[in-house]
C-alpha cells in the first residue's frame, strides 16, 4: 500500500465530525433527501461484509446527491429488541440488556469507522425507554381506532422447551432448540386488523418505483380473490359450513369437500367409528408448521369423517373429508373438491378412490382431464365464463346458500409474544373492568431487568409480581399488566417517522415536521423483508394517515434490494461453516475506501456474489494507481512545463473526462457502481496516458483532475478528501458542485478505426469523423503496415464499416 491508510480515514472522520459536515438542515427542506438504510439488528458482535454491503454503496450515492446538491438526511439506529438476544442468554446466562448494549457499542464503532454520512444525531434504539414508549403509544393509537384486539389463536408448541415458537424456529416440524416435535397450542393473542386496509395495500402497489418481484410478492401474500361464497349443510344435522371458491361454475363437479384438521365442526361431524383415525390425524397436522403443509411439493393426505355434506346445487350427498393442506386461518377453512378440474384435487381423489366428474360449460367439458363421466348442469348448460357464474350464483341466493365475495389470503397481523426481550404491552387486565389500556401519560411500561426468562411454558414477565401487580387506571382496583410482549416488527414498523425528531419526549414525532420530511425518498434493505416488515410499515403508515398524523399514504417512494455478499466458497456466510468476512482485518490491511470500493466494484449492487481475497488486492493497487498518478498530475501542476495552447492530447484527455462525467453520473443514479468505477479506471488510464506525453498543460491538467477527485469523492471518501488538500483545495471536496459533462466534448474530431485484411487486422489509423467513405479507402490503403500486408497481391473489394473498420478482400 501506499501513503492511504486508516490514518487518513481517522484524520477526516474526525474533520467531519469537528465541523458537522453532514448535518442536516431542517431551514432547507426545498431540496431534502431522506436517504434510508434498513437498520442493524445487533444480535452478533460485530458487522460483517452484508452490513456494509448495504451500507457502502448507498452512502456512496448519498455523497453525490450531496454535491449535486441535495440536503440530506442519512440516519442510523438499532433494530434492538428480540429472541436472539433472550436465546443468547439463555444460553449463556448474559443479560439481553447487556449483550444488546455492548453489541450496539461496538458496532457504532464500526460504523463510524466506515466513514458513512450517518447523522448520528438522529439515532434511535429501539430497546431503550425513550424509543418503545412510542412503540406503546402506537399500539394504544390502534387500540383507540379498533384496529387492534385479542383473540384466541393457534402457535406453535414446543413441549420439551415449553415454549411458544415462531414460524422461522419450526424447521420439518421440530424445535430448532431442542429439536423436539412441535405441536399446536391455543393461546389469547393481540393481532392488528391489516385486513381493513387489503384493498389500498394492493392498488397502493401500482405507483411505487418498487421491484417488481416484490410488489408481485406482497399481492400474492395479500391474495386478493374475486368468488363467492357457498354454504354446505351436513346431511341429517343442523350443522353447515362456508367455503369460497373463484370457481362456481365448477360446481356440478364438486365430488367430495375438505375440512381443515383444527375446524371447530371436525369433532362435531366425526362418527365415531371414524374418530380414532381423525384424532390421530389430527395429532399428526399439529406436528407440522403452515408452510409445510402448503408446500406444492407435499403429497396431499386426509381421512374420512364418516359424514356427508348435501352439495347446493344439485343435492346430492357428498363425503367430508379432513385434509392438512387446508389451514383453518386462510378463507373459511374448508375447500369444496373439483377433482376433474384441478390437479390437487384429482390427485387426492385418485389416491383415495373418490368420484371424479367433468362438468358441462357450453355444450362442452370443461378442460383438464378427460376422466370420468360428463355432469349435466341442467338449466345451466350452454352458459360459460361470468354469465355461469353469476347465473349459478343468483339461483343459490334465492335459498340463502350462495352469494359474491371478496377474499384475501392476508391474515390479521398477530402481534403478542410469549417472549421477555420486547416491548411490554400496554395493557392492563382487571376482574371488574375487563381490558383496560395504560393511560398515555403513563407511558413507557418499563421492561423490568431481573425477570426470570428461562423457557417454563409462561411469558416470562408472568412470573414478576413486581411487574404484573398494578391498578386499575378506571376503579383504582387491583389488576394485572398484559404479560406479553410485542412482535418486533412493531417497532420497525415506524422507526422511519421517528428519526426526524428522535429527541421529541412529548410526542411520537411532529406531524408538521415529518409531512415535510416524509415519505423516505429512497429506502435499501435485504428482500427479505418483502411481505412482512415492507408490508407492516405500508399498513402502520395508512392507518396514522387516518388518524390525521400524516398527510402522505406511503413510508418509502423507492426502494432497490442489495444483493447478498456470500462466502469465499460460494455459500451464504455463517459461523458455522467458517465463511464469514469481517471487514475490520481488510480496513486495517487497506483502509475502509479499498473494502468500500470492491464491494462497488466487485458485484452487482442487486446481485451481490462470493467474496474474493484477490478482488480486494487488486482494489487496492488500484487504490495504490491512482494516488501515483494524482502525485505526478501535481508534479506537472507545479511545475514550468505548462503551455496555453489545448492540442490533440487535450483533446482526447477531455473526451475522456467528460465520458467519465457522464457515465459515472447515470450508472449511479442507476446504483450500477461496479461500472460507474470502470469509468473511473478508464479515466485513470486516460491520464496516465496524457502524462506520458512531451509537453503538457499544467492549467487544464489541473481542471481535470479537479473534476477526477470530485468525481471518485463518493466511492473513496477519506482518500479523495486527502488528494482534495494535496490540490490546495478549501475544505470540503463534499462542500463542492457534482461536474456537469459537455456534449461537445465527447464529439471526437478523429477516431481510431482497425484495418482488416482478408478478416485479419493488419493495422489501425485515425481518420477524420467528417471523412467520406472515399476518404476513408484512401487513407487506408495508403497505411505503410497496408501496403506491406497487400504486397504481391490483388484487392477485390474494400468495405467501410464507418466509425469501425475498414475490411479488404486481396488475394
Amino acid at each position: 500500500m501506499a501513503r492511504y491508510g486508516t490514518a487518513t480515514d481517522r484524520k477526516w472522520q474526525q474533520k467531519w465530525e469537528e465541523t458537522n459536515l453532514y448535518k442536516f438542515d431542517k431551514d432547507k427542506m426545498d431540496k431534502k433527501l431522506y436517504v434510508l438504510e434498513m437498520f442493524s439488528y445487533p444480535s452478533g458482535s460485530q458487522l460483517h461484509a452484508g452490513h456494509w454491503f448495504n451500507y457502502g454503496p448507498v452512502d456512496s450515492w448519498a455523497r453525490m446527491k450531496r454535491m449535486q446538491g441535495y440536503n440530506v438526511f442519512q440516519p442510523m439506529g438499532f433494530d434492538a429488541f428480540g429472541l436472539p438476544a433472550e436465546n443468547y442468554a439463555i444460553k449463556t446466562g448474559i443479560h439481553p440488556k447487556d449483550s444488546t448494549d455492548q453489541n450496539i457499542a461496538t458496532m457504532e464503532t464500526q460504523l463510524k469507522a466506515m466513514g458513512a454520512m450517518f447523522n448520528w444525531e438522529n439515532e434511535v434504539v429501539t430497546c431503550r425507554p425513550d424509543y418503545y414508549k412510542w412503540t406503546q403509544w402506537l399500539f394504544l393509537k390502534l387500540y383507540e381506532k379498533g384496529l387492534a384486539y385479542r383473540k384466541n389463536a393457534p402457535v406453535n408448541w414446543c413441549p420439551s422447551c415449553s415454549t411458544v415458537l415462531a414460524n422461522e424456529q419450526v424447521v420439518e416440524g421440530h424445535c430448532e432448540r431442542c429439536d423436539s416435535e412441535v405441536t399446536k397450542k391455543n393461546l389469547t393473542q393481540w393481532f392488528l386488523k391489516i385486513t381493513d386496509y387489503a384493498d389500498e395495500l394492493l392498488e397502493g402497489l401500482d405507483g411505487l418505483d418498487w421491484p417488481e418481484k416484490t410488489k408481485a410478492m406482497q399481492k400474492h401474500w395479500i391474495g386478493k380473490s374475486t368468488g363467492s361464497e357457498l354454504t354446505f349443510k351436513v346431511v341429517n344435522s343442523d350443522l353447515e359450513f362456508n367455503t369460497f371458491t373463484t370457481r362456481i361454475d365448477t360446481l356440478f363437479g364438486v365430488t367430495y369437500v375438505v375440512l381443515a384438521p383444527e375446524n371447530e365442526l371436525v369433532d362435531k361431524l366425526t362418527t365415531p367409528e371414524n374418530k380414532e383415525a381423525v384424532e390421530a390425524y389430527k395429532d399428526a397436522s399439529a406436528k407440522q408448521s403452515d408452510i409445510e403443509r402448503q408446500s406444492i411439493s407435499r403429497e396431499k393426505t386426509g381421512v374420512f369423517t364418516g359424514s356427508y355434506a348435501i352439495n347446493p346445487i344439485n343435492g346430492r350427498e357428498i363425503p367430508i373429508w379432513v385434509g392438512d393442506y387446508v389451514l383453518n386461518t386462510y378463507g373459511t377453512g374448508a375447500v369444496m373438491a373439483v377433482p376433474a378440474h384441478d390437479d390437487r384435487d384429482f390427485a387426492f381423489a385418485t389416491k383415495y378412490n373418490l368420484p371424479i366428474e367433468r362438468v358441462i360449460e357450453g355444450g362442452e367439458g370443461l378442460p383438464f382431464t378427460e376422466f370420468g363421466p360428463l355432469v349435466n348442469s341442467g338449466k345451466f348448460d350452454g352458459l360459460i365464463g361470468e354469465e355461469a357464474k353469476d347465473a349459478i350464483v343468483e339461483e343459490l341466493a334465492k335459498d340463502g346458500l350462495g352469494k359474491k365475495q371478496v377474499n384475501y389470503r392476508l391474515r390479521d397481523w398477530l402481534i403478542s409474544r410469549q417472549r421477555y426481550w420486547g416491548a411490554p404491552i400496554p395493557m392492563i387486565h382487571c376482574k371488574k373492568c375487563g381490558t383496560v389500556p395504560v393511560p398515555m401519560e403513563n407511558l413507557p411500561v418499563e421492561l423490568p431487568y431481573d425477570v426470570d426468562f428461562a423457557p417454563d411454558g409462561k411469558s416470562p414477565l408472568a412470573k414478576s409480581e413486581e411487574f404484573m401487580n398494578t391498578t386499575c387506571p378506571k376503579c383504582g382496583g387491583h389488576a394485572h399488566r398484559d404479560p406479553d410482549t410485542l412482535d418486533t416488527f412493531v417497532c420497525s414498523s415506524f422507526y422511519y417517522l421517528r428519526y426526524p425528531d428522535n429527541m421529541n419526549s412529548e410526542k411520537a414525532f411532529d406531524t408538521d415536521l415529518i409531512n415535510q420530511m416524509l415519505p423516505v425518498d429512497k429506502y435499501v434493505g435485504g428482500p427479505e423483508h418483502a411481505c412482512m416488515h415492507l408490508l407492516y410499515a405500508r399498513f402502520i403508515t395508512k392507518a396514522l394517515r387516518d388518524m390525521g398524523l400524516l398527510n402522505f399514504d406511503e413510508p418509502f417512494k423507492s426502494l432497490t434490494h442489495q444483493g447478498l455478499i456470500l462466502g469465499p466458497d460460494g455459500q451464504k456466510m455463517s459461523k458455522s461453516k467458517g465463511n464469514t468476512i469481517s471487514p475490520d482485518d481488510y480496513i486495517k490491511t487497506y483502509g475502509s475506501d479499498v473494502f468500500r470500493m470492491y464491494l462497488m466494484f466487485g458485484f452487482g449492487y442487486v446481485d451481490g456474489g462470493a467474496w474474493s481475497d484477490d478482488g480486494i488486492k487488486s482494489i487496492g493497487k488500484f487504490v495504490d494507481r491512482i494516488e501515483r498518478t494524482l502525485d505526478n498530475c501535481i508534479e506537472v501542476i507545479k511545475g514550468e512545463n505548462s503551455k496555453s495552447t489545448i492540442d490533440k492530447a487535450e483533446k482526447e484527455l477531455n473526451f475522456w473526462r467528460h465520458t467519465a462525467i457522464k457515465g459515472v453520473t447515470e450508472d449511479s443514479e442507476k446504483l450500477q457502481f461496479n461500472t460507474a468505477i470502470a469509468r473511473m479506471m478508464e479515466f485513470t488510464n486516460a491520464l496516465n496516458k496524457y502524462l506520458g506525453e512531451e509537453v503538457k498543460n499544467g492549467d487544464f491538467l489541473k481542471e481535470v483532475i479537479v473534476d477526477y477527485v470530485k468525481l471518485l469523492a463518493p466511492f473513496a471518501p477519506h482518500f479523495s478528501e486527502e488528494q482534495w488538500e494535496n490540490l490546495g483545495m478549501n475544505y470540503s471536496v463534499f462542500n463542492t458542485e457534482w461536474p456537469t459533462f459537455d456534449p461537445s466534448a465527447l464529439v471526437k474530431d478523429e477516431v481510431e478505426i482497425a484495418i482488416q485484411i482478408n478478416g485479419k487486422i493488419k493495422a489501425k489509423i485515425n481518420v477524420s469523423t467528417s471523412a467520406n467513405d472515399e476518404e476513408i479507402k484512401e487513407t487506408a490503403l495508403n497505411d505503410a503496415h497496408v501496403k506491406a500486408a497487400l504486397e504481391g497481391k490483388t484487392v477485390r473489394k474494400v468495405i467501410v464499416i464507418k466509425g469501425r473498420l475498414v475490411n479488404i478482400v486481396a488475394n
